[in-house]
């Protein structure tokens, strides 16, 4: 505090100086400070020779709570002042001269208030306590319910007209609201915020939307139809007994109420058959013993001709699903969509529009179905194509074999979709290349899952991967390496081949020579000595006949 006076009494002397006035004041003026605290008011007395003297609401103050800064400067230091108002005046004691003045009023800080919250099914009521009753005061109460929803706080302000209580109103069922209180006397500045409280809410019978549905699968060779119903759970949080009983009333030859049947079912969903009659399931919820909600839902007969839907047409966008039908030609109320990923877990919402739009959904393929609403009916349901609500990216790809030549290599690869909603393969690009060289790539479409790479060195390492690419993303392989042959496989093989033929043939010559020279040396010779002469019969010699 000292170094901001003297900061200020420095700033004023400059000024004065600067303006060549004497100047007689008090400085700071109308201080409004906490009860208790201290406080230090500084005399400017220029204007006049000699020293001054304070007074306290026309008391002269003792001295020793004075100090002279320099000739012009005195300031008044006051230690815990607990005055309510006090007029402080700066005189001169040579002529008693009021030089200026100034007044100090004080407030009460008050401490945090306690909070008593109590929790009624529609509001809750926060009452105030340990206030001071001498003083006007106002307070603020802050609240939020304790969920992801909501991060900002809702202040309301409490005058003393309104008995130190407020009503916190449309609180939502079964969920934690933190609650929190300061307050202030007038013109004064607030007290600390109190210590958190956290309320639990109550069950309000008006917040309870069942909105009964169900899901009809095919009926067996008897003619029974398993009806899975479905319906909005309860909170967890919300406290009590809860019991639900579906009963099941049968329509047949157009008499309602023929017969029934009572279910007990868990929290949100309940199996029950049903012939192939048209029937009536009527849910009932008890909380406590007492009757809380009810809700009923139509399940056709078997072949009852309904209208239904047509022209559904589904597209997705940025995650959600956008879904749109042309209604039929009877009046509806409204119409039913309902949609699942797994055919367990279903979801539903009513609409009055021939459009809806699906949010919050999982990166899986989607079954979605309308149903037209009547007065005391629903019509069939009519199931569009199964969509996903976003398109990723491609599936694995495996470089599943390279056979290699010298101057070419064939490579050959499968692809596996692991995810049902994977984007669909425009075409593949491979990259290859050697470890100092270039990167090539050639590309083939997405019937193609092999290609023959030409060009290449001979006895030369290479490595080389695919690259998948859909509209949606790409996915690609690992790098594969491979090495080049140092000659053409099938020129080897055609040299062997030939050689193979040269042989086969030297070698069937040659045994077919030693076979002919065996012959040969065999044949026998005719030997002379065993001869004799003979004359040869000349050609017009006639033979006779004996």
């Amino acid at each position: 505090m000292y170094s901001l006076l003297a900061l200020y009494i420095l700033i004023v002397t400059s000024m004065c100086e600067g303006q060549h006035q004497k100047i007689c004041n008090v400085v700071p003026k109308d201080q409004y400070i906490e009860v208790g605290s201290d406080v230090e008011i500084v005399c400017q007395s220029s204007c006049v020779h000699g020293k001054i003297f304070w007074t306290l609401n026309n008391i002269p103050m003792d001295e020793r709570w004075s100090n002279i800064i320099n000739s012009s400067h005195t300031v008044l230091s006051l230690r815990s002042f607990t005055h309510r108002t006090a007029t402080l005046q700066c005189h001169s004691v040579d002529t008693h001269q009021v030089l200026g003045g100034t007044t100090i009023r004080t407030y009460l800080k008050i401490t945090s208030p306690n909070l008593d919250v109590t929790a009624f099914p529609d509001h809750l009521l926060v009452e105030l306590s340990h206030l001071t009753k001498t003083f006007r005061h106002h307070c603020e109460v802050k609240y939020k319910p304790n969920n992801e929803m909501t991060r900002e706080w809702v202040l309301k302000t409490v005058y003393p007209e309104d008995n130190n209580i407020v009503i916190i109103e449309n609180v939502e069922s079964c969920i934690n609201y933190t609650i929190s209180a300061r307050c202030a006397l007038d013109k004064a500045p607030w007290s600390n915020w109190s210590p958190a409280k956290t309320v639990l809410t109550k069950l309000n019978k008006s917040d309870v939307k069942l909105c009964l549905w169900r899901k009809i699968a095919k009926p067996e060779k008897n003619g029974v139809r398993q009806v899975h119903a479905i319906w909005m759970e309860i909170p967890s949080a919300c406290q009590g007994t809860f019991n639900y009983t579906i009963k099941q009333t049968s329509y047949k030859n157009n008499v309602h109420g023929v017969n029934y049947k009572d279910t007990r079912c868990g929290n949100s969903t309940c199996d029950v058959d049903v012939n192939q009659d048209a029937h009536r399931l009527n849910l009932t919820v008890f909380h406590n013993e007492a009757l809380l909600a009810e809700d009923s839902v139509y399940v056709p007969a078997i072949g009852e001709s309904l209208p239904q839907v047509t022209g559904m047409q589904t597209s997705t966008l940025d995650g959600v699903i956008l879904v749109s039908w042309k209604a039929p030609v009877q009046p509806v109320s409204g119409y039913m969509i309902d949609w699942t990923h797994n055919g367990n877990q279903y979801y539903w919402k009513e609409s009055k529009y021939t459009n809806v739009t699906l949010f919050d959904l999982l990166h899986k393929p989607y079954n979605i179905t309308v149903t037209p609403l009547f007065e005391d009916k629903t019509g069939h349901g009519t199931q569009a194509l199964q969509i996903c609500s976003r398109v990723g990216d491609p599936g694995n790809v495996t470089i599943i074999d390279v056979q290699a030549k010298d101057k070419s290599a064939l490579v050959s690869w499968n692809i596996k979709s692991q995810e049902a909603c994977s984007g669909v393969i425009v075409n593949y690009t491979i990259f290859y290349g050697t470890q100092n060289g270039p990167q090539l790539n050639v590309t083939v479409d997405h019937t193609k899952q092999e290609i023959s790479l030409k060009d290449l060195n001979p006895s030369t390492q290479y490595s080389v991967y695919v690259k998948a690419i859909a509209l949606t993303g790409t996915t690609e392989s690992s790098e594969r390496l491979f090495n080049t042959k140092q000659f053409d496989p099938m020129l080897i093989t055609e040299l062997i081949v030939c050689g193979s033929i040269i042989i086969f043939l030297v070698l069937s010559l040659g045994l077919y020579c030693a076979i002919q020279w065996k012959k040969f040396k065999e044949k026998p010779v005719p030997n002379p000595g065993l001869s004799s002469v003979a004359l040869w019969p000349s050609a017009n010699h006639q033979k006779v006949n004996s």
